[in-house]
C-alpha cells in the first residue's frame, strides 16, 4: 500500500500543475521550482538515503547532516544586530569554527564563507542558505537543503527563515525506527525515548502538514520509497517542480563520497537499495517492547498502512514508564515554544533568506 501525501497539488516545471491563466500562480511556481529542500523525519527513518537520493540529481545538492541551522536560530540574540558587519562575521565564525556544527563535513574553505556570510543580506537565513548554496556550487548545482531528523520539531522556524522551502517527511515503520535506535551508538534514551521520538516526529510533522499552504510538504513512506525507488522518486521530482534522473535510484553509487566514514551505521546506503530492512523489528524488538509499540504506536501506525501484529497487550509497568518519559518530552518542547515565542516578540529583526 502506498501512502504518500502532500499539503497540495505539486507547482513548477516537469512537476504538475497551476491555475490556468493564472500569472500569480505561475510566478509562484516559478519561485517554489527554486526553493530549498528540507529532509526531516523519525531518526532511522531513512531520511540519509533520501538525502542521497536528492543529491544524486544533477540539479540538486542536499549535504551531510549538519548541526548549525538550530543551534543559530536558538542563539541568534547573541549575534546581535546582523546589520552590522562585524557581527555577520561572528555568526559566520560560529558556524565554522565549531565541531558541534559539523561544518568540517562540508568540504568547504572556511575563511572563503565567513566572507561570503559577511557580504551576504543581514539576515539569519541568508547567512545559513550562503552556506548552503556554497555547498551547492561546488557540485555545480543551482537547487539546495538540508537533512536532518530533528526538523520535524523546527518545521515553523525552517520556514521563517526559508519562506520558500519545500519540506520532505520521510516515514517509516515505528516498530522498526525503535528496533533500530536501540542499536545505535549515539542514542541513550532507551526503549521509551524511542517509542516517544517516533511518536513526536509523526504528531508534529502531522499537524504541520494540516496548517502548511499547498505545495509544501510531502509524506512519503520509507517501504514504498525502497519497493519502488523510480516511482517514490519520480512522484518527489513531480512535488519538487524536477525531472526525475535515474541516477537517483541509485544512491550508492555516491555515498562513499557524500557520508562521512565514522558514521558507520550508514554503511547499509552503501549497498543497492533493498527492501529488505522493512519488517526488521520482528527479530530486533523483544516481544514487551514489540507489545508496547503497538500499544502506544497502534493507531498512528494503522492510519499510515501499517499492519499491526496483534502482539497482545503491553504491562502497565511499562506504559506508565513510557508515559513518564514522554510527559517530560512533552515539557521540554514546550518550554521551546514558549522561549522562541518570547524571542519572536522581542526580535525585529528579518529571518528570511534573501539569496
Amino acid at each position: 500500500m502506498v501512502v504518500m501525501r502532500q499539503t497540495g497539488r505539486p507547482a513548477g516545471p516537469g512537476g504538475g500543475a497551476h491555475a490556468p491563466g493564472s500569472d500569480r500562480a505561475a510566478s509562484e511556481s516559478a519561485l517554489r521550482a527554486l526553493g530549498p529542500v528540507f529532509v526531516l523525519g523519525c531518526p532511522r527513518s531513512g531520511t540519509t538515503l533520501l538525502q542521497l537520493m536528492l543529491h544524486a540529481h544533477p540539479r540538486i545538492a542536499i549535504p551531510p547532516e549538519t548541526r548549525f541551522l538550530q543551534a543559530i536560530y536558538y542563539t541568534r540574540a547573541g549575534f546581535g544586530d546582523l546589520r552590522d558587519p562585524a557581527r555577520r562575521r561572528d555568526l559566520a565564525q560560529f558556524i565554522v569554527s565549531r565541531r558541534s556544527t559539523l561544518f568540517g563535513d562540508l568540504g568547504l574553505d572556511a575563511r572563503e564563507l565567513v566572507e561570503e556570510i559577511v557580504a551576504a543580506p543581514p539576515t539569519l537565513g541568508s547567512a545559513a542558505g550562503t552556506v548552503f548554496r556554497a555547498y551547492a556550487r561546488r557540485f555545480g548545482k543551482p537547487r539546495w537543503g538540508d537533512k536532518r531528523p530533528g526538523y520535524y520539531q523546527f518545521i515553523p522556524p525552517l520556514l521563517r527563515m526559508f519562506p520558500g522551502a519545500q519540506i520532505i517527511h520521510l516515514v517509516r515503520d515505528g516498530r522498526d525506527c525503535v528496533a533500530s535506535l536501540k542499536r545505535m551508538p549515539w542514542f541513550d534514551q532507551g526503549i521509551y525515548g524511542a517509542v516517544a521520538t517516533w511518536m513526536e516526529a509523526i504528531g508534529q510533522a502531522g499537524n504541520a502538514e494540516r496548517r502548511l499552504p499547498p505545495g509544501t510538504l510531502l509524506r512519503v513512506r520509507y517501504e514504498d520509497l525502497v519497493a519502488d525507488p523510480p516511482r517514490l522518486l519520480m512522484a518527489i521530482c513531480a512535488f519538487l517542480g524536477e525531472d526525475y534522473h535515474p541516477a537517483m535510484a541509485a544512491p550508492h553509487v555516491i555515498a562513499g563520497e557524500l557520508i562521512p566514514a565514522r558514521k558507520a551505521w550508514h554503511l547499509g546506503t552503501r549497498q543497492p537499495v533493498t527492501p529488505a530492512r522493512a519488517g526488521t523489528w520482528r527479530s530486533g524488538l523483544e516481544p514487551w517492547e514489540a507489545r508496547l509499540c503497538e500499544a502506544v504506536m497502534g493507531r498512528r501506525l494503522r492510519s499510515l498502512g501499517y499492519t499491526l501484529s496483534g502482539a497482545g497487550p503491553a504491562a502497565p509497568q511499562h506504559l506508565a514508564r513510557f508515559a513518564g518519559v514522554a510527559a517530560r518530552r512533552l515539557a521540554a518542547d514546550r518550554g521551546r515554544g514558549v522561549r522562541d515565542w518570547w524571542q519572536r516578540a522581542h526580535d525585529s529583526q528579518p529571518l528570511a533568506c534573501l539569496i
